[in-house]
């Protein structure tokens, strides 16, 4: 790190849990943030402003008015414009050093499967169901942590799915493949809006963590937030050995 470097980072680097080697790895990782909207738009703020030194960011949409209330990374004046160019914009005004990879494409099985295995940390900001089911797909094949988070209403959860070690499970260990949910989608449920910024932060926390040798606290369990009246609470998740989509590395 230069001076101009070790001054930005300073806040970080006074913390025994990142110091200066914990800062080096977030400048030479790459996260992987599918979704620009909500949740991705606080994660990719703060792993930006704490020097993750790539970034790639996926979403096929353009930024639209009823997007500001919660999306915070895009502005009045970018309303049309693609939501990843948006948030690059964003990104490179509070720290130009972070390379920014935008990719305005739906994120299909085929494009994961090539866009994990560069990622050292996976983010999933989406908001279908189907789309995290192909996500963690992809990260289970490549042995890459996944920072998982969803909110709808006045409800929000989020947990860490890394099956890098044995016996931890993997998304569809919780929520099966064959389970088709019921999309909650915020144009007719609604999304309180600081809740988003809430858990897109903790989804940023909780790569750093990963990145910087902390390790996750989430592993394993399924954080739960009620708005209403801030309660939390947290359930213990197990690897589902006859997972159709980790099973078999659970067993080998």
């Amino acid at each position: 790190m230069d001076d101009s470097q070790l001054l930005r980072y300073s806040r970080h680097i006074l913390l025994d849990e990142i110091g200066v080697e914990g800062q080096n790895a977030l400048l030479a990782s790459h996260v992987l943030i599918v979704g620009a909207g909500g949740l991705g738009c606080p994660a990719a703020l703060y792993l930006g402003s704490a020097g993750v030194g790539q970034i790639s960011v996926v979403d096929a949409d353009t930024v639209e008015l009823s997007n500001l209330q919660r999306q915070i990374a895009h502005t009045l004046a970018r309303v049309g414009q693609a939501k990843v160019d948006s948030l690059a914009q964003a990104l490179a005004a509070i720290n130009p050093e972070v390379r920014v990879h935008t990719h305005r494409v739906r994120a299909d099985a085929a494009w994961l499967n090539t866009a994990v295995a560069h990622a050292d940390v996976v983010l999933d900001c989406t908001d279908n169901y189907a789309s995290r089911q192909a996500i963690n797909r992809a990260c289970v094949q490549h042995r890459k942590p996944l920072v998982s988070a969803a909110a709808i209403r006045m409800d929000a959860q989020l947990s860490v799915y890394d099956t890098r070690q044995h016996g931890n499970a993997c998304y569809a260990c919780v929520f099966p493949p064959h389970e088709a949910a019921a999309e909650a989608q915020c144009a007719t449920m609604g999304v309180f809006a600081p809740l988003l910024g809430m858990v897109g932060s903790l989804q940023a926390a909780e790569a750093i963590k990963l990145i910087t040798g902390m390790g996750s606290g989430l592993v394993g369990q399924l954080w739960m937030l009620d708005g209403r009246d801030m309660r939390t609470s947290t359930i213990r998740v197990s690897a589902n050995p006859h997972c159709p989509v980790c099973g078999a590395v659970q067993a080998g």
